[in-house]
């Protein structure tokens, strides 16, 4: 304990590192503060008690409220929250693979990256006026007329021009953070909403083990040691990685035959779960779709839809699993072209012991890449429906949510990602990293 508090003193030594730190705290305290603020015009008080009906039954509009840390459902400035621009960098990123255009700013470095950026502002603008009518919608189909100050064309021309600017504002935050604080913003700020959940969820898990007799504190503290558990696995499936060993070709130095450098051995790490939480959101979406067929007026086409209107059913979760590990295997072979690895390693001189260089390389690449992601979307998918599994045993709705599925694994990989890059500061200067043992590190001079 003493060493992880001398930790921190020396995070709070290092001046730049100490108002990275603060800066991101503060944009964060910006963020959370205008999730509170309400669109003009409304009564916040119906609007909350009639949107927290629908967003609390889990589905699309459930995620997107995690996403915005509950300003989804108090009808905030920035009830879209970021979630635009995620969907507008997904849709990027997949159209990278079929367009031309992206592809060749894709390998132009900086400036390349700035024009994808640019054009990832603009579809966020995009998306945003197709969202911002729907969620105005919304709003008009479960409040009551009564709790609207204003209606008509001045709310929805006032609505969507704050919608969008709120999108647009959450989206600098977010930049702003990745630039100048630490971390990335994006990511920060949706584990901040999703954090902001979590007190009330426990004060109520609390509240119904003691209150309601319903195991008392011995059952609460089992809750909480398998949850720690689930976190530690949770951990272990971010972190997880295939090392291929790579071995690089011999150098004789200034054409000294007696001197001859050592071929340098490195490994190629392939993760476990490439696809991040990607598969999750992506199926979650799909998700909706059968959840509307309870609306049909076919009463055999109502009884099926009627199975996926619950988020903690069995045939729910039997879907949503097969559709993160299909997600799984379609997200990882996009976003990680092994050819193109073979093809960089072979032009930099490496290549793996035993196997000739290019397409065969590629080949292996891709064989052990399909290898391990089927348990790590095994895996992927039960930590996805592990809330409604825990849910049988007592557990309120709220915090079953907190022991898998998207915002667990939001929070566990944005930690890890916020930890290694204060770690990177740290050992810049000498210092040892936020989970190592020991002070400080002397300096190489």
């Amino acid at each position: 304990m003493k060493k992880f508090i001398q930790t921190i003193k020396d995070i709070w030594i290092i001046e730049e590192l100490r108002n990275k730190i603060l800066l991101t705290l503060g944009f964060m305290a910006i963020y959370r503060f205008a999730a509170q603020v309400p669109l003009p015009g409304i009564d916040i008080t119906v609007a909350q008690a009639a949107l927290k009906g629908q967003t609390s039954g889990g589905g699309i509009l459930g995620i997107l409220d995690m996403f915005t840390g509950g300003a989804f459902a108090k009808a905030s400035v920035v009830a879209l929250g970021i979630m635009p621009y995620i969907s507008a960098s997904i849709v990027v990123q997949l159209m990278g693979i079929a367009v031309p255009y992206l592809q060749k700013l894709q390998k132009d470095g900086e400036s390349g990256r700035k024009k994808i950026n640019q054009i990832t502002r603009w579809l966020t603008i995009a998306i945003t006026m197709v969202q911002g009518p729907a969620y105005i919608t919304n709003i008009y189909q479960l409040i009551p007329s009564s709790a609207f100050y204003i209606s008509g064309s001045m709310f929805w021309i006032t609505s969507m021009i704050i919608l969008t600017a709120g999108t647009i504002f959450a989206m600098w935050l977010g930049e702003k953070i990745t630039d100048k604080g630490i971390g990335n913003g994006i990511s920060l700020l949706i584990m901040i909403g999703i954090i902001a959940r979590f007190p009330a969820s426990f004060i109520q898990e609390v509240v119904s083990k003691v209150s309601a007799s319903n195991g008392g504190l011995i059952m609460l503290l089992i809750e909480i040691i398998i949850w720690f558990l689930v976190i530690l696995v949770c951990i272990y499936l971010v972190t997880a990685v295939r090392k291929i060993p790579v071995q690089y070709a011999r150098k004789t130095v200034a054409g000294n035959i007696k001197n001859v450098a050592t071929g340098a051995r490195d490994y190629i790490p392939l993760k476990l779960n490439s696809s991040g939480v990607m598969p999750i959101i992506f199926a979650q979406a799909i998700m909706f779709a059968p959840a509307l067929l309870a609306s049909s007026n076919n009463e055999t086409v109502k009884s099926i839809g009627i199975h996926f209107t619950n988020m903690f059913g069995w045939w729910y979760n039997l879907l949503f699993a097969l559709l993160i590990i299909i997600f799984s295997y379609f997200y990882t072979a996009i976003t990680i072209p092994t050819n193109k690895m073979a093809d960089d390693l072979k032009r930099s001189g490496g290549f793996i012991p035993g196997i000739r260089p290019g397409k065969d390389t590629g080949d292996l690449l891709d064989r052990i890449l399909s290898l391990i992601t089927f348990p790590g979307s095994l895996f992927l998918a039960l930590v996805a429906i592990l809330p409604a599994i825990v849910i049988n045993f007592g557990l309120t709705q709220s915090w079953a949510l907190f022991y898998g599925g998207t915002s667990l694994l939001i929070m566990v990989g944005v930690a890890i990602d916020t930890i290694q890059q204060i770690n990177s500061h740290l050992l810049n200067r000498h210092y040892d990293g936020l989970m190592k043992k020991g002070t400080k590190r002397k300096s190489i001079a």
